[in-house]
């Protein structure tokens, strides 16, 4: 990594017209983010947590370092699918257990209230859950429309 800024116009004008790829800016940003503050709590913190702290940030400079090599280009549209369809079932079933969660708690602690009345009282939450639901439920549908070549 190149953090010594540069010294003249030619050198700035040749480092904006590179593009910098997105995961090494990544890398470079959190970097630059962690050591300085990893450096000042290390010494406040116990010393227990504080090499825990540090073995966490060379863990995470490693792995910025791997992902940084990625080149987002070579990966292909038949790749990404399996991701694309496990956060649709994520969504979906994140909407589904919350929905099931705001039920029970509304059962258990408020019987008194007909299932109108709780719908009313929480009806910011149940369409926030709802909501989740339906955007996996767009998500696997898309998924279940794209053409299956692998090109």
């Amino acid at each position: 990594m190149d953090f010594q800024e540069p010294h003249t116009t030619e050198q700035i004008k040749t480092q904006l017209s590179q593009p910098r790829k997105p995961l090494v800016l990544l890398r470079d940003t959190e970097a630059l983010l962690r050591r300085p503050t990893v450096a000042t709590l290390a010494p406040i913190l116990p010393p227990k947590i504080s090499n825990q702290l540090q073995v966490t940030s060379s863990l995470a400079e490693a792995s910025l370092a791997e992902l940084a090599q990625i080149n987002l280009e070579e990966i292909s549209d038949w790749e990404l699918q399996p991701v694309r369809i496990r956060i649709g079932l994520t969504f979906v079933g994140f909407g589904a257990l919350m929905i099931v969660l705001l039920l029970l708690y509304l059962n258990s602690l408020h019987p008194e209230l007909s299932p109108v009345q709780q719908i009313h009282a929480y009806w910011y939450e149940y369409i926030w859950f709802v909501s989740f639901g339906v955007a996996g439920m767009f998500m696997l549908g898309r998924e279940a429309m794209r053409p299956h070549n692998r090109n």
